[in-house]
């Protein structure tokens, strides 16, 4: 469990409880939200029933050790922070630091003015809540992540392929995607889940890598004979049946599938033509005669029959029963590829942050500190608690002893050198808890009077002295006591010895307040050597340096830098103002021991 330490930086960034929250079982939420400038521009919104891709990484989420195994603690609410939304987990990596996360957004969020949705976490006994099925609408037939064992189809249709050949590959747009080597296929047997209607319309959309020039005939996709998506080199062709078993080519003589690189493919057709797109724009589109219905197997991959093979990869297949429009084409294709995402990742807020949704940064640091820099943090906290303690303390002594030094002094000076030790009195078991526990009478009422005062204790053992030394100094026909210069003397040391341990009480435990000042930032210093010595050492571990990784470890290993100077410079002020206060006592003790020896001298000398 973390030390809570009261330091008032600490204090100063801690905010009040967060307002709204949808659940108090969930510790913690993310704020996430959709870059609208970047969609106004591009000209793009997302339609009814749009999906985002949250990417989860080290760079914007730094508490994967906080999730419960495979996210099963993961919601997603929409920006109200009460309707929760439906979510697909395609990957969960705790250990290497990684989740995809497909969220059905808002029917309204394009209408919003600040679009945001949150995803919470930190609930160890929630179970999971994953609705794969009703993420998708109706229309939707097929969706292929090509991610875990095998291939599988995530819509509430199960279309999953009656043969796959195909292997996987870890370089997909979105997590794995489907390895083509030439002979592989994926075949998806005819089913009426699967209705491609031409009153209804329907679209393709992949993602797809094609990683050698292919031989004329090459086919990427075909359903039944009646579509087939084709390459020739870099080129792609479209080639459609008709009713009259006439084949209409739409040809893409403007746009490559350059070797190498994922491109963005969406093919749409509704009652009256075919569009196809490339990464979000129109590549080519085409009035038909006749827009046909599909139906039969479904093929990716090879077919040997007709001697065709492709070398390359597939991503995230999706067969739907509409079609589709530009904004949504840009829509898909910005959200889901690399090249600069929608969605914009805000910070971690806990419950106890701050009402208007923002973290404290400050607290999002503690929750990086190391279990080393707790245990420096722990020290130094009780190292402050010890120096406020004798601050507040020796303040209350050091305020009392001066009111009653003045109340003594302004008496004993009303005196004349006939009546010097008038103000004397005898022990009473008060002046023996005086001096054992100053503090405490310091903060309790109704003492004897003076019993604060340091002066009159030197006083006290003068008056004493006297009484000691007076006998042995009045002669049996003597009138009027007389006292030696040696006499004077003692009653002098006897004064100086009492005011040395004076001075000793007022001193004590301040040795506390100079172990706080300059121990104080060696320790903190101590603890952030260690923390950066550590997250070094993990970068180097994990082999790969950035920004994203180091900050987090150098912000949190600061902090024992910041917990020392928080105990250093309070005890630094309180230490040279205490000290002050001690010179001043000191010095009116010093003055009494004169005047007192003075008028002593004046009465009993010879």
């Amino acid at each position: 469990m973390k030390i809570l330490f009261v330091f008032g930086l600490i204090i100063a960034g801690l905010s009040s409880a967060q307002a709204g929250w949808w659940n108090e079982q969930w510790n913690y939420k993310k704020k996430i939200a959709l870059d609208k400038t970047a969609m106004q521009q591009a000209g793009m919104a997302p339609e009814a029933g749009a999906l985002a891709l949250v990417r989860l990484h080290t760079g914007n989420f730094n508490y994967f050790l906080d999730v419960a195994e495979q996210g099963k603690d993961i919601r997603f609410i929409a920006g109200d922070d009460e309707t929760p939304l439906k979510f697909e987990i395609e990957k969960f990596d705790a250990i290497n630091e990684m989740a995809l996360i497909w969220v059905k957004l808002p029917d309204d969020i394009a209408s919003q003015e600040q679009p945001v949705i949150w995803m919470y976490y930190g609930n160890p006994n929630a179970v999971d809540g994953q609705d794969s099925a009703g993420l998708y609408p109706p229309e939707q037939y097929l969706v292929y992540h090509f991610s875990g064992q095998g291939v599988k189809d995530s819509t509430a249709y199960n279309n999953n392929p009656s043969e796959q050949t195909v292997s996987k590959s870890s370089a997909g747009v979105i997590a794995e995607a489907a390895q083509f080597n030439g002979n592989e296929i994926i075949r998806i047997a005819d089913t009426p889940a699967v209705p491609m209607a031409a009153e209804t319309g329907w679209n393709v959309s992949m993602w797809i890598r094609v990683d050698n020039p292919q031989q004329s005939g090459t086919v990427i996709l075909q359903r039944g004979g009646v579509l087939t998506l084709e390459s020739q080199g870099e080129e792609l062709s479209l080639k459609l049946m008709d009713s009259n078993n006439s084949i209409q080519t739409i040809s893409l003589s403007n746009s490559v599938l350059s070797t190498g690189n994922w491109h963005h493919l969406v093919v749409s057709a509704d009652s009256q033509n075919v569009t196809v797109y490339i990464d979000g724009t129109v590549a080519a589109t085409q009035a038909v005669s006749v827009v046909p219905a599909l139906a039969g197997d479904i093929t990716i991959g090879a077919d040997n029959s007709a001697g065709h093979s492709f070398t390359g990869m597939v991503d995230e297949l999706a067969i739907a029963g509409k079609p589709v429009s530009d904004a949504a084409v840009k829509f898909a294709y910005r959200m889901q590829g690399l090249g600069g995402s929608l969605l914009i990742y805000g910070d971690d807020v806990s419950q106890e942050d701050g009402d208007d949704g923002e973290p404290s940064y400050l607290m999002v640091t503690l929750n990086n500190v190391s279990v080393d820099g707790w245990v420096v943090i722990g020290l130094l906290a009780v190292m402050m608690f010890i120096s406020w303690l004798v601050m507040i303390g020796k303040a209350i002594v050091l305020n009392k002893v001066r009111k009653e030094n003045k109340r003594f002094i302004d008496e004993f000076e009303k005196l004349g050198i006939a009546e010097m030790e008038k103000l004397d009195r005898e022990d009473t078991e008060e002046d023996e808890d005086a001096l054992e526990s100053p503090l405490m009478l310091s903060l309790t009422g109704g003492h004897e009077k003076f019993i604060g005062s340091s002066i009159y204790r030197i006083y006290h053992a003068a008056v004493q002295e006297i009484h000691h030394r007076l006998p042995k100094a009045v002669g049996a026909d003597s009138a009027e006591p007389v006292m030696k210069t040696q006499a004077i003397d003692a009653v002098r040391a006897r004064m100086e010895a009492v005011l040395v341990r004076e001075m000793q009480r007022l001193n004590s435990q301040m040795i506390l307040l100079t172990i706080a000042i300059s121990g104080g930032p060696f320790l903190g210093l101590l603890g952030t050597v260690v923390g950066v010595m550590i997250t070094f050492a993990a970068i180097a571990a994990q082999g790969e340096v950035n920004v994203n990784a180091i900050a987090p470890g150098i912000a949190a290993a600061l902090c024992t830098t910041v917990a020392g100077l928080v105990v250093a410079i309070p005890a630094l002020f309180g230490y040279n103002y205490l000290g002050s206060q001690v010179k001043e006592v000191i010095a009116d003790m010093y003055v009494f021991v004169d005047e007192f020896v003075a008028k002593l001298a004046e009465k009993y000398s010879d």
